[in-house]
């Protein structure tokens, strides 16, 4: 704060050589202003963000996950030899896979309450057995899994600890952070111990990373390196306003572009987790929506691709009940513009349950605002969740009937029915044809599928080859698979 006195000392004085007759009056006085700003000690021109570090980083923490990893055996990556020896379709045979190994994944966290609840990354402890915490003061405990979330990339732990409170920080608002700003990106690379770095905001609402389905990143130069994932990044006032979370590198090292889940996005999965929920519960739309491209805005008469268009709405879902129609561009949530469906995603999913949120819509060139109810999507139809066995292209996938609860949980299109695949076993025949969890299957052999029962009866007979029609981001993808 000296040192911008004492510039702005010195551009006074400028300001004043430029006043004619009246100089000789005021630059005495200017000229002792400044001479009074000029620090006195190297210690008062000395910039730290130690007092930052010191509040902040106590809340920091090791995640270690550790999980057990059969031991592979080369002659069962053959078919052959897994069915000779009787391992079916699904891995080693018995009694003759090698020992478990131990996996051990590291990474950060960030103690967000008092009471122990740490935030960190679903990619950290995904699949783990056993997870610990180690804190700053190099104390470790167990921690407990609450919550985690696929869909952001966040998860919740509370640590197993007798320590009734711990050092913790608190959420700031990330809509409140601005290109330039300063930040400090705390966490563990490579198992070092506790380290810091600088940068600024570099760009935000980032939308393009490719790590989560609510892609709206925080961007910052500030170096982030393997081990920080889950770590936190930190105004100048001490808040957390991202989750360290990924770098884009083609080393595997900083190159200065990192990305943060923004606390807004946290808050919301925090709040499930203080609630007891296993899972997210998130507002449903039920609209599909549309980038718009310089053809569509060109299309549309407007002067830049910007907003987001409406291709289809559900009947008898919120946006239906707001009076959203097809072909309307949806320009803002709340007065914050958007200009994708991952942006307006965000917005959306960052709104508090149970009350409305303000939507502006550009309608034949008029803009008009309309509430949409933030309420869950509806499980009008039954799961009938089954997981397919057998001799056919599809053993090995676990599938689910598509209602609007499940698209929204699997981000299929809105307007898909049918089966869908939520999962897909490893080394499983439903793996080697290429299925992927969030395939609608549409049809087999010619046969439409409207549900799993429909499925499961079309891949009882054995056959030489499969016809099967799927649809997979938008795209019907038909292919013929061998039996």
């Amino acid at each position: 704060m000296r040192i911008l006195l004492a510039c702005a000392g010195v551009f006074g004085l400028l300001a004043v050589g430029a006043a004619g007759d009246a100089r000789a009056q005021t630059a005495p006085a200017a000229s002792q202003t400044q001479r009074a700003q000029v620090p006195a000690t190297r210690s008062e021109i000395t910039l730290s963000f130690a007092p930052v570090v010191a509040r902040t980083a106590p809340a920091v923490v090791n995640v270690y996950a550790l999980k057990s990893a059969p031991r592979s055996n080369p002659f069962f990556d053959d078919p052959f030899f897994r069915r000779f020896f009787g391992g079916g379709q699904g891995g080693d045979a018995p009694g003759l896979g090698g020992p478990e190994r131990m996996q051990r994944s590291l990474g950060s966290g960030v103690i967000v309450d008092p009471s122990g609840l740490v935030v960190t990354n679903h990619h950290v402890i995904q699949g783990a057995d056993q997870i610990r915490i180690a804190l700053n003061d190099k104390r470790e405990f167990d921690a407990e899994l609450l919550l985690s979330d696929p869909r952001t990339d966040l998860a919740v732990l509370r640590i197993k600890g007798d320590q009734k409170s711990y050092a913790s920080l608190e959420l700031g608002n990330s809509d409140d952070l601005a290109v330039g700003d300063l930040v400090l990106a705390i966490g563990d690379p490579f198992g070092v111990g506790q380290t810091v770095t600088q940068g600024i905001v570099s760009a935000l609402a980032r939308t393009q990373v490719g790590v989560s389905d609510y892609q709206f990143f925080i961007q910052t130069d500030a170096a982030i390196n393997p081990g920080n994932s889950g770590g936190a990044l930190v105004d100048m006032a001490g808040r957390l306003i991202g989750i360290n979370t990924a770098i884009y590198s083609r080393s595997g090292g900083s190159h200065g572009i990192g990305f943060a889940i923004p606390t807004n996005m946290v808050r919301v999965v925090l709040e499930s987790a203080k609630a007891g929920s296993a899972t997210v519960r998130r507002p449903w739309l039920g609209a599909k929506l549309q980038r718009v491209t310089p053809e569509i805005a060109e299309g549309l008469g407007i002067a830049r691709p910007t907003g987001v268009l409406v291709q289809s709405v559900l009947a008898a879902s919120p946006a239906a009940k707001a009076g959203i129609k097809t072909g309307d561009l949806i320009v803002a949530v709340e007065g914050q513009g958007v200009d994708d469906p991952e942006s307006l995603g965000y917005r959306f999913a960052t709104r508090p349950m149970g009350g409305t949120v303000t939507f502006t819509i550009s309608r034949l060139g008029r803009e008009t605002q309309v509430k949409v109810a933030l309420e869950p999507a509806p499980e009008s139809v039954p799961r009938q969740e089954i997981v397919l066995r057998g001799r056919s292209p599809f053993a090995g996938a676990r599938v689910v009937n598509v209602s609007p609860a499940v698209a929204e949980e699997m981000r299929v299109d809105v307007d898909d029915t049918g089966v869908v695949v939520a999962d897909v076993a490893e080394n499983s025949p439903a793996a080697a044809a290429g299925f992927r969890p969030g395939d609608v299957i549409l049809a087999v052999n010619g046969a439409k599928i409207a549900r799993t029962a429909d499925l499961e009866q079309a891949t009882r007979a054995p056959m030489r080859a499969w016809q099967v029609s799927v649809a997979r981001r938008g795209r019907v993808i038909n292919a013929v698979i061998g039996g």
